[in-house]
């Protein structure tokens, strides 16, 4: 178990691990850097093997980019002129540095080639007592706070990209769509979006990073359980393995587990922070220009946008009718590459 040291007035214990589950090889990873207050899990997919590569990759890189710049975002504002946390920034920042590491060593690497990974990352402002949640994929953060289990993540998934679209879509239809299909990952484009969020932290919290591999076996409320029972990080994450290897893991089983408590000898917390007042760019501006110029125009098809879902005669392996997923012209191109776990990372290529 690893404890961030320092004196702000909030201290994070932490301990994680993985486990190989029913696969051949293990292609999740995760990083504990106290030191930096990161913490991250990812789930490797694709190439030829290369999965273990991507995660390993991914985790290195976001370190080396938060290295890179501990001096400036300890001397910097916490938010922009835009009142944007520059936490929540810079957690960004690691994400498409770790995208563009992966996609180079994709490109020259033909063993490589096709790999990319799921990215799930917690970094604490202990300062202002905060946590920035960045993720990529289906790997996910949960919170337990007060006997009340959240999750803090949304996976990138098929299946919640129809719904978000279409919420009326058919709950029949619904059921037929494939539940293992990702929509975004690092390695998959240029550059990757990453959904990142500021949460407020509160003494007694308890946070989960975990892959696919726990969730796929393990459900809420014996995440709950483990997170509550487990009087340490190390203890809660080592209940959290067990119960997915009691469940015949079929996939790699990747875990965080983290806890914050009040620093000794602190009274009082600091207040969250307020974010000024965003200051908005004039339509002058040259970036604001650029922005409008891009801007989808009125005479583009809007069945492009839309998302079709017909059923084909062919039967899966289960019997069950295989869904096609039409999006828009791109998706005539679209290229897939497979995770060990079987789950199908989809990326769409100009």
């Amino acid at each position: 178990m690893v404890e961030n040291a320092g004196t702000t007035p909030l201290l994070v214990n932490a301990a994680g691990d993985t486990h190989i589950g029913g696969r051949a090889h293990n292609e999740d990873a995760i990083l504990l850097r106290p030191d930096l207050d990161l913490y991250l899990v990812a789930d490797g997919a694709g190439g030829h093997n290369a999965g273990h590569i991507a995660s390993a990759i991914a985790s290195t890189a976001a370190a080396h980019y938060y290295e890179s710049t501990q001096t400036a975002a300890a001397e910097g504002p916490t938010f922009d002129e835009m009142g944007l946390s520059w936490s929540a920034r810079r957690l960004a920042s690691a994400f498409q540095q770790a995208n563009r590491e992966v996609r180079d060593i994709a490109e020259f690497s033909e063993r490589c080639d096709g790999m990319g990974t799921t990215l799930v990352a917690a970094h604490y402002d202990l300062v202002n007592a905060t946590l920035v949640v960045g993720h990529v994929g289906d790997s996910r953060c949960y919170r337990l706070r007060d006997g009340h289990l959240e999750r803090l993540t949304q996976d990138h998934s098929l299946i919640n990209d129809v719904l978000e679209i279409e919420p009326d879509i058919d709950p029949e239809r619904a059921r037929r769509l494939p539940r293992n299909v990702i929509t975004n990952a690092l390695g998959m484009e240029d550059r990757v979006r990453a959904s990142v969020r500021t949460h407020e932290v509160v003494p007694g919290d308890r946070y989960l990073l975990c892959s696919d591999g726990l969730t796929d076996e393990v459900d809420d409320d014996q995440i709950k359980q483990a997170l509550s029972l487990g009087s340490t990080p190390s203890e809660a994450a080592r209940l959290l393995i067990d119960l997915a290897l009691d469940g015949k893991a079929r996939d790699n089983v990747a875990v965080i587990a983290l806890a914050v408590r009040v620093a000794p000898g602190v009274g009082r917390l600091p207040k969250k922070p307020v974010p000024p007042r965003r200051r908005y760019v004039e339509s002058a501006d040259p970036v604001a220009q650029l922005i409008e110029e891009s801007a989808p125009t009125e005479d583009l098809d809007s069945d492009s946008r839309e998302i079709e879902i017909s059923e084909l005669d062919d039967l899966t392996d289960d019997g069950e009718p295989e869904v096609e997923i039409v999006m828009n012209d791109r998706a005539a191109q679209q290229q897939r590459r497979q995770r060990d776990d079987d789950t199908v990372i989809t990326r769409n290529d100009d």
